[in-house]
C-alpha cells in the first residue's frame, strides 16, 4: 500500500536484481522487440526425401491409377495384415485397464524382460537392464546417436543408405561420412573405403543389415571381416536392425551381436516391421558390451536420455509379452514366402528391360534398380527419370539421390502382386518409349 491507501501502479513497480533496477532507462538490457527465429537444430534439419519428394510439381497421368512405389510402409494398400494375434494382444492390453498411466522412460521392466529373452542367446547374452525401449526404431537410431557422439565429431554411413541417419546427425552438429556399398558385390561393404574414412573424431560405425534400400542381407564372413575393422580400429556399431529376421527363405540373417565379443554394439530394432504396424511405434536397442567398453556411462547416457520423454506408447508395451509368445511362426513365413514372391517377380521383369540393372535382393522391403542413363539422354538425372515415370505411367519410385546414389531407382516390393505386374509394365513401356543407343553401342541394341 502507498501512503494514500491505495495499492501502487505495475508501472510504478520496480524489482532489484543483484542491486540493479529492472525499471526504464540505462539500466535495461534488452530492448524490446520481437526477434523469433528457428534454432540452428531446426535449420540444420534436411530430410532429403522429403525436399526431393516435395519439390515434385509433376502430376499423375489421369488415365491411369497411381501406384506408388516409394512408401516403405507394408500396410498401405492392406494386402499384408498383421497377425490376428497381435491385434488381439492390443486389445487385451487396452480392456485390461492396466496400461494407461506412465511407465519409466526406458519401458515397463517387465516389457524390457521380455524383449531380453526374445533376443537372448549364449552369443549374444541379454537382461532387461540391456533393454531401453523408444517410441519407433527411429527415436532408438536417435538415443544411439546423441549418446555416442558429440558435436564435431563424425560417424560413418552406408552409401546408399538409410538417408534418416544423416538427418539425425547433421541436426545435432554431427558430421556424415559416407561408405560405399558394391552392387556388384549384392551391395556388400567396401571395407577398404570404410576403414579409409575412419580418423581420430569418428564415434560410430552404422551397419544396417537387412539393408534399406538395398534389400541386401551379408554373409557371416562379411559381417565379420566389417567386425574386424571396428575391432581394429576401436570405433563401436550401430546395427540398424529393423529388418532382422527378415531375410529372404534361402539366404540367412546373423544379428550382429552374436559374432562379436569385443565389438561393442548398439543394436536398434522395433515391431514396425516384421509384425507389419509401424504406426504403433515401439522400438528398442539392445546393449551388446561383453567386455564392458561402454561401462555404465553409455548405459547412463541413454537412460538420461530416454528421460527427455517418457518412452513409447504404454498400451504397446503391455501387449508385447503376448505378441513375442503368441505370434504363429506361421505369420513370420507367410510375410517372407510373399516378400519373396515379389522381389523375384519385380527382378525378372525390370531384368529384361534394356536399360536397367535391378540388384537382386536378399531380403527386407526393397529393391535398388540401376538406370543406364546414357540410354536416356532425355533425362538429366534419375530424379527426373522417376519424376517422368510419374507423370507418364503413374508409378512412382524414390529416385537414388534420396538414398545419396544417383542413377538408381528404389522400388517397395510390398504392394499387392497384381499392383506389381501392372507397375513392371509400365516401366517397361515407359523405357521403351525412352530408350535410346548409346554412341557406339548400335550392335548392342540390335540384339
Amino acid at each position: 500500500m502507498n501512503g494514500n491507501g491505495t495499492l501502487p501502479s505495475v508501472l510504478d513497480v520496480r524489482v532489484n536484481f543483484g542491486g540493479r533496477s529492472s525499471g526504464q532507462g540505462k539500466t535495461k538490457d534488452r530492448k524490446a522487440r520481437w526477434s523469433v527465429r528457428p534454432s540452428e537444430m531446426s535449420n540444420k534439419t534436411f530430410n532429403p526425401i522429403r525436399a526431393i519428394v516435395d519439390s515434385m510439381k509433376v502430376k499423375p497421368n489421369p488415365n491411369k491409377a497411381m501406384i506408388s512405389l516409394s512408401i516403405g510402409d507394408p500396410t498401405v494398400f492392406g494386402n499384408l495384415p498383421t497377425d490376428p494375434e497381435v491385434t488381439q494382444a492390443m486389445k487385451d492390453a487396452l480392456d485390461s485397464g492396466k496400461h494407461n498411466g506412465y511407465a519409466p522412460s526406458t519401458g515397463y521392466l517387465s516389457s524390457r524382460e521380455e524383449i531380453a529373452s526374445y533376443y537372448h542367446c549364449l552369443e549374444a547374452p541379454l537382461d532387461a537392464k540391456d533393454v531401453i525401449l523408444t517410441s519407433g526404431c527411429s527415436q532408438a537410431i536417435e538415443l544411439c546417436l546423441a549418446v555416442l557422439a558429440n558435436v564435431g565429431q563424425n560417424i560413418l554411413v552406408p552409401r546408399p543408405g538409410f538417408c534418416l541417419y544423416k538427418t539425425l546427425a547433421e541436426s545435432m552438429g554431427i558430421e556424415v561420412k559416407f561408405y560405399n556399398l558394391l552392387p556388384e558385390k549384392s551391395w556388400e561393404i567396401d571395407l577398404k573405403h570404410l576403414e579409409s574414412l575412419i580418423d581420430e573424431k569418428t564415434a560410430c560405425l552404422i551397419v544396417n543389415n537387412p539393408s534399406n534400400p538395398c534389400g541386401s542381407v551379408f554373409s557371416k564372413r562379411h559381417l565379420q571381416k566389417i567386425l574386424a575393422v571396428a575391432a581394429r580400429q576401436c570405433v563401436p556399431i550401430l546395427a540398424d536392425e529393423i529388418y532382422g529376421d527378415m531375410a529372404f527363405p534361402d539366404c540367412k540373417y546373423e544379428p550382429l551381436a552374436t559374432l562379436s565379443t569385443d565389438v561393442p554394439i548398439l543394436s536398434c530394432g522395433g515391431l514396425a516391421k516384421r509384425w507389419l504396424v509401424p504406426g504403433w511405434r515401439l522400438g528398442w536397442i539392445l546393449i551388446h558390451d561383453r567386455r564392458d567398453i561402454f561401462g555404465n556411462e553409455i548405459r547412463d547416457g541413454l537412460v538420461k536420455l530416454s528421460q527427455r520423454i517418457l518412452g513409447p506408447c504404454t498400451i504397446v508395451q503391455g501387449a508385447l509379452k503376448s505378441i513375442l509368445r503368441r505370434t504363429p511362426q506361421e505369420f513370420y513365413h507367410n510375410t517372407l514366402r510373399f516378400l519373396k514372391s515379389n522381389a523375384d517377380l519385380c527382378y525378372g521383369a525390370l531384368a529384361a528391360i534394356p536399360g536397367l540393372r535391378p540388384v537382386r535382393p536378399s531380403g527386407s522391403m526393397y529393391l535398388m534398380v540401376g538406370i543406364e542413363m546414357e540410354h536416356f539422354p532425355g533425362f538429366e538425372n534419375d530424379v527426373e527419370f522417376t519424376e517422368c515415370l510419374v507423370a507418364e505411367q503413374s508409378v512412382h519410385c524414390l529416385p537414388g539421390m534420396c538414398f545419396e546414389y544417383p542413377n538408381f531407382f528404389r522400388v517397395v516390393i510390398t504392394v499387392p502382386e497384381v499392383m506389381m505386374v501392372e507397375a513392371c509394365s509400365r516401366i517397361q513401356e515407359f523405357c521403351e518409349r525412352h530408350y535410346h543407343c548409346a554412341e557406339g553401342s548400335q550392335e548392342e541394341c540390335d540384339k
